[in-house]
Order: C-alpha cells, then sequence, then structure tokens
C-alpha cells in the first residue's frame, strides 16, 4: 500500500469505520451543520451593534435578536449533544471489533511467537493500543473535519466581510504549517519510545503479581520494587522527553495564531479610525478571528493525538499482520472415526539453533500405551509438542491414521487428542467451567462420571458449591494433587482416540498416585497413548517403551526386555525408580 505510514494505518483503520456508515453519516453531518452555524451569532452581534444598539434602535429589535442568538447557540449545542452520543456508538463499537479480531488472530499465532512475546506486552496492545489507536483517530478524524471545515466557513465569512483585513487576520497561517510539520517529523520514534516504555512497565507488573508466592519466598520485594521503579522511571523519562517537545511547540504555536489578533486590532483599527469600517463589524471580525483560530488550535492538539495513535496503531498491526500458525483455519480433517496409528519417522527438529531432536522413528498401533523415558531434555515433552503441532517438524514424517501430520486441520487433529500436562492448568473459574473447556454444556452427570474416574469427585463435592467453585487463578485454592486430578478428569471428560500424559502423575503424592492410577488405566484402554513419567508404575505395562537421550532414540522394548539388556533404561530405573520394584 503507497503512501505515508499514518495514511496506512487510517486507510487501515477506515476499513472498520466502513462497516457502520450510517453512524458516520450521523456524526459528520451534526459536526458539519454545527460548523455552519458557528459564524451566525457573531454575525448577528455585529449586525445588532451598528443596526441596532449605536443607532439607539428599537428595544424589542435587540430582545429578538438576542432571542434568536440564544436558539442559535441552543441548537449548535443539541447537535453537539448528537454527535458526542453517536461518536461514542460509533467509537465502541469499531474499539470491540478491532479488539475480537486482534484477539482472533492472537489465537490463530504459533506458539513460537509466543515464546519470544511478553505477556503484559500482549496485554498492552489489546487493550490500551487499540483504545488509544481507535480513539485518536476517531475523535481526531470528526474534530479535523469539524475544525477543517470551521477554519473553510470562518474565513470564507472572514474574507467576505472585509478580503483586505482578512488577509492580515490569516497571515500566520503558512508559520503555523510549518511548525507542525517541524514538530512531526522526528515525534514517532518519540510517542514509540512511550508506547514501549508503558509496554514494560506492564509486563514486569503481570510478572510480579503472576509470581508474588515465589517474590514473598524468596524475600525478593525490595529488588523486585528496584526493578519495578526503573522501568517506571524510564516511562517518566521518555514522557517527560515528550512533554518538553510539546511544551515549546504548543505555546509557540499559540503565540502565533495570537499575531492573527493583534494584526486585526492593528490594522482593523486603523481602517475604524479612517472610516472605512465599522464598529460593529470590526467587533464581529473580533469574534470570527477567534472562532477561526480555535480549530486550528484544534489541529495542534489533534497533530500530538495522531503521532501517539500512529505508534500504537504500529504496534497493533504488527500482530494482525503476523503470518498465522499453519492450518490454523484450513488443512484436511482427520477420518472419522481416529482409529489412532501414529507413525514417527526420521523426524528432526531444533528449537531455533538448538537440535533438539535427531532422526527419531517410533510407531503406535491403535490402542497402544507408548512410554518415553530418558533424562531432563532428551526430547520427551519435544515429541508431544510435535504431536499436538505446537511446533512443525524440520525434516522426516509423521502420520496419524497414514494422513502426514502437516497436512491435518490442526482444529480436527487437536479435538481428538487428549492432553494433560506436567504444570497442571486451571482457569479461573468455576469447577464446571473448567472441565467444560473439554466439552462444552457437557451434562453434570458426565462431569461427575469423569470426576468419579479421576477420583476427584469426593473433594469436588467437599467444596463449598461444589462444581461451582471457583479454583481462582490458575487453580490456586486446590492442591497440587487436586489441580492434577482435575486436569485427568477433564481429559476424561474430552474421551479423546490419542492420549498425552507429559508427567500427568508428576504433582501427586504417592497415595494419591495409586489412586488415579487405575483411572489412568482406564482411560488408556482402547485408545492410542504417549506416557512420559518418571515412576515405574506409570510406564512398566506400557506396550513399547522408547529410551531417549540427547535427542535420539537409543533404545526400544518392553519393560522386560529392556531391563535384560542392562542398558541405558536400567540405569534409569536404578537411579529415578528407586524405592519401586523393578
Amino acid at each position: 500500500m503507497g503512501g505515508s505510514p499514518f495514511m496506512q494505518t487510517l486507510l487501515r483503520v477506515f476499513t472498520y469505520l466502513r462497516r457502520y456508515p450510517g453512524l458516520a453519516a450521523a456524526q459528520l453531518g451534526c459536526a458539519m451543520l454545527m460548523a455552519l452555524l458557528i459564524p451566525v451569532p457573531a454575525k448577528i452581534i455585529g449586525y445588532v451593534i451598528d443596526k441596532v444598539v449605536i443607532p439607539g434602535g428599537n428595544a424589542q429589535l435587540l430582545v429578538s435578536f438576542t432571542l434568536v442568538v440564544l436558539g442559535v447557540y441552543f441548537l449548535k449545542e443539541l447537535l453537539n449533544s448528537g454527535r458526542i452520543l453517536v461518536n461514542n456508538i460509533f467509537e465502541q463499537r469499531v474499539i470491540f471489533d478491532l479488539r475480537s479480531d486482534l484477539y482472533d488472530k492472537i489465537q490463530r499465532l504459533p506458539l513460537d511467537w509466543f515464546d519470544t512475546r511478553r505477556t503484559g506486552d500482549i496485554m498492552t496492545r489489546v487493550i490500551e493500543d487499540v483504545t488509544a489507536m481507535e480513539r485518536a483517530l476517531i475523535d481526531g478524524v470528526e474534530q479535523g473535519l469539524t475544525a477543517v471545515l470551521q477554519i473553510a466557513v470562518i474565513g470564507g465569512v472572514l474574507f467576505y466581510t472585509n478580503s483586505f483585513l482578512g488577509l492580515w487576520a490569516t497571515l500566520p497561517l503558512p508559520l503555523l504549517a510549518t511548525g507542525a510539520w517541524l514538530y512531526s517529523r522526528k515525534a514517532r520514534n518519540r510517542y514509540k519510545a512511550q508506547r514501549d516504555a508503558t509496554s514494560d512497565l506492564n509486563s514486569i507488573l503481570h510478572d510480579n503479581i503472576s509470581g508474588i508466592r515465589q517474590i514473598k519466598a524468596y524475600a525478593a520485594e525490595p529488588e523486585e520494587h528496584r526493578r519495578f521503579n526503573r522501568a517506571s522511571d524510564h516511562l517518566r523519562h521518555v514522557t517527560l522527553r515528550l512533554m518538553r517537545y510539546w511544551a515549546a511547540y504548543s505555546p509557540g504555536m499559540n503565540f502565533i495564531s495570537t499575531c492573527g489578533f493583534v494584526l486585526v486590532l492593528g490594522i482593523g483599527g486603523s481602517l475604524v479610525l479612517k472610516g472605512e469600517m465599522r464598529i460593529g463589524e470590526l467587533t464581529a471580525f473580533f469574534l470570527l478571528i477567534s472562532l477561526f483560530y480555535d480549530p486550528v488550535r484544534v489541529l495542534h492538539q489533534l497533530n500530538q493525538m495522531f503521532l501517539s495513535a500512529r505508534a500504537a496503531g504500529d504496534r497493533v498491526f504488527e500482530i494482525l499482520d503476523t503470518d498465522d500458525e499453519v492450518h490454523a483455519r484450513d488443512g484436511s480433517p482427520l477420518p472419522n472415526p481416529v482409529c489412532g496409528a501414529v507413525t514417527l519417522t526420521d523426524v528432526s527438529f531444533s528449537y531455533g539453533d538448538k537440535p533438539t531432536l535427531d532422526h527419531v522413528s517410533i510407531h503406535a498401533e491403535p490402542g497402544e500405551t507408548i512410554a518415553l523415558v530418558g533424562s531432563t531434555g532428551a526430547g520427551k515433552s519435544t515429541i508431544v509438542s510435535l504431536l499436538t503441532r505446537f511446533y512443525e517438524y524440520d525434516s522426516g514424517s509423521i502420520t496419524v491414521d497414514g494422513m502426514e501430520l502437516n497436512s491435518i486441520s490442526k482444529a480436527s487433529l487437536r479435538s481428538s487428542i487428549g492432553y494433560v500436562t506436567q504444570e497442571p492448568f486451571l482457569f479461573n473459574g468455576t469447577v464446571r467451567e473448567n472441565m467444560e473447556l473439554a466439552r462444552r454444556s457437557a451434562p453434570d452427570a458426565d462431569i461427575w462420571a469423569a470426576l468419579d474416574a479421576a477420583h476427584a469427585a469426593d473433594f469436588v463435592r467437599k467444596l463449598p458449591k461444589q462444581l461451582d467453585t471457583n479454583v481462582g487463578e490458575r487453580g490456586v485454592k486446590l492442591s497440587g494433587g487436586e489441580k492434577q486430578r482435575l486436569s485427568i478428569a477433564r481429559a476424561l471428560l474430552k474421551d479423546p482416540p490419542i492420549l498425552l500424559l507429559d508427567e500427568a502423575t508428576a504433582s501427586v503424592d504417592s497415595q494419591t498416585e495409586h489412586l488415579i492410577q487405575g483411572a489412568l488405566d482406564a482411560l488408556m484402554r482402547n485408545r492410542t497413548s504417549f506416557v512420559i513419567a518418571h515412576r515405574l508404575s506409570t510406564i512398566r505395562n506400557a506396550d513399547r517403551i522408547y529410551v531417549l537421550e540427547r535427542g535420539k532414540v537409543i533404545e526400544a522394548g518392553t519393560h522386560a526386555d529392556l531391563l535384560a539388556a542392562g542398558g541405558k533404561y536400567t540405569e534409569l530405573c536404578q537411579k529415578s525408580f528407586l524405592g519401586e520394584p523393578l
């Protein structure tokens, strides 16, 4: 798209404005009528002074003209009230649309995009930047058009009243335009720095609130306070830098504007002394020149608003212009029903420049349980991330029921997978809402059945409101074992053909693990299951165990076969499963 960056941003916002042509027309209609009414009282006042007051005219006529002026002002403010109301409705609808599109886009972005972004920065863009951009552009465009229209109308009346004095009155305009251009030349970077500094501060605040337990546990409050103050101080500095430029620019422009008044006073006063202009006409001219330079000052303020909106718009559209993750909305669906045959053939993957998997081959028949074991960093969780297509493999092949994984619709793939993560995650909502993440509007009977199978029903029944109890942010009101059992119950409720268990029993004690092991066995029955675990009881009955080391499969077989081989698996059993009978 050609044109200046600001015009590109403006034109993109107009695609949202076009959705509400009626509101846009009503808003501009009110603004135009207001602009046309603005010079009317000044002309009437000038006429009354010259034709009624000075000649000592009819008092009844004075009352009539006074009522007319009052009526004009009332009509003007009535239109202004309508303009404000329409503008607010218009603005909030566009903000809603853009924020909705931005959130929708964020959900379609690949996970590696989130790996390099701070949560606080993303929140700032969705909440603050969208509002700053839309409010500035909608209000700014409307006020800018109104101001330009008012300048045109009042300017025309000035020149019609007295073209010679009108020329002197508008003489400062070229200087004002030059000043605005000079101010805007390098202001974009200053406003971008302010938006970025705001984002940095919000990111630190978000992290510190989320990690308040860790901060308190390590008595790190003073250092985190200092870190917050450093970010806050940086925001203060960049904001003051903006204000220093504005402190020079705004008064300077106001002074140049007042030169128009001084010129009217000097030139217009001399014309009155010479008898070439009436006192009422000069009074009306002073009123008109005030009305002329008021919108000029508005344009200077809008210049600052537009520059801030452009910086915010750049940050918003940076997200909207990011490529979606592959097959976020397209791709081929899996066959129905999904059998669950999964094959990895010579699969390699790297996180950036760091190799993680090196020619890994794994096969699972429908209904088989595959265990992945190995030291930390061996690549076990990476395999799970590739199966869910959180990341795309670099080379090799992964198939599900014979279909290449990177051709399958992600919505279809993920709806066929149940995933229980190592760190259980619960949303700040009720038990019911967290369970319904697996199946929307699931009947209570199905929810309780899943909870019972995961040995979670007993503690849920003891909660104050049972299914309708709020579990707090990240499930803070529950113990680690309770959170994990809810996660397993959620997977049970989904009833998927493929199951991924990433250290699913890591957060429970031995007694709790024993309780839910039976539920896991039931969950894995007749499903293709990939299990990552450090506990022997979780994996000893797997159909096949793959031992990984530095991204490679170094051993594969059953529990008995691998023990008999006396290799790495035996070493892991002796070191990691201490206390459990081999």
